[in-house]
């Protein structure tokens, strides 16, 4: 009966990075479902940590949308299945459409056949982690 925590998860990154070898350059932000939904809440809370985000079939909430400007300049690839009935994929067009309407471009795929597993074939798809891979947080723009 939890809720996401936007300030537990800082304090559980805050407490990695300080503790391991972590290169902050490259720090991602991916989940699926209501890790999804955790995806988009702490990277809006905290778009300066993350050198890209990934949410996966992820439903949201109605403030999302409105705060999505602050995303516009981060890499985002965005998946969803088009036949997913827990979320409906209209959750990940209002995101993908508001960061564009900000002036963002982020990535979206929707899979035609995927139900609610849209996350199968990004997490085993090394495409997905060489884009991942390719983005970097630029440190002067972190202050």
């Amino acid at each position: 009966n939890g809720q996401w925590d936007a300030d537990e998860l800082y304090a559980l990154l805050e407490e990695v990075v300080r503790n391991n070898h972590i290169d902050i350059r490259k720090v991602y932000l991916t989940g699926l479902s209501m890790g999804g939904f955790g995806t988009w809440d702490f990277a809006l809370k905290n778009p300066k940590l993350f050198a890209a985000i990934a949410p996966i079939c992820a439903p949201i909430n109605f403030d999302f949308p409105r705060q999505a400007f602050v995303l516009k300049d981060k890499p985002i690839w965005v998946f969803h299945g088009a036949k997913d009935m827990v979320v409906p994929v209209s959750s990940s067009e209002l995101m993908v459409e508001a960061i564009k309407a900000a002036g963002g471009n982020p990535k979206f795929t929707v899979d035609p056949e995927a139900e609610h597993d849209s996350w199968t074939k990004p997490y085993s798809d090394p495409e997905f982690y060489a884009w991942l891979l390719a983005q970097e947080q630029d440190l002067t723009k972190m202050n």
